[in-house]
């Protein structure tokens, strides 16, 4: 059981905080960490990883990676946070808030929740919403910019 953190930019962000958001996320699902990586970066790197897997020649806010099936959870997620910085300003949100919906955002994708149609977004809407509700995600003063 391993889940590992990586932020490949000069950007601080709450390691401790993201891990226990996954860890969150899995433990109320009924899932369990068999190996985990979650890679927090930039735009070059997120759009290179789009366009080489997903034929998407721009920047997103989140990609996930899923190798196994089942209740064991073996997967990476990257998340781009020169594009959580974009959306908290255009949602009018704090940093710190938006980075940990992008997380559950992430690991909710992992654990097989979709977001193509109508349905699926408003389901990993409401999801989003109560991760953090539950995580009780207070603005930050530490993390922003």
């Amino acid at each position: 059981m391993t889940l590992q953190i990586y932020n490949t930019t000069r950007r601080q962000i709450p390691e401790r905080l993201l891990s226990e958001a996954v860890l969150l996320v899995l433990e109320s699902e009924h899932f369990v960490d068999e190996s985990i990586v979650g890679v927090y970066c930039g735009n070059k790197m997120i759009q290179r990883i789009n366009r080489e897997f997903l034929q998407h020649d721009y920047p997103t806010d989140t990609i996930t990676f899923r190798y196994n099936k089942g209740r064991e959870v073996d997967g990476e997620f990257y998340v781009s946070l020169d594009v959580v910085q974009d959306n908290a300003v255009r949602f009018m949100v704090d940093f710190q808030q938006e980075l940990m919906r992008v997380t559950f955002h992430s690991v909710l994708h992992l654990i097989g929740y979709g977001d193509h149609t109508p349905y699926e977004r408003a389901l990993m809407q409401e999801k989003e919403a109560f991760y953090l509700g539950r995580f009780d995600v207070a603005p930050s003063k530490n993390f922003e910019q």
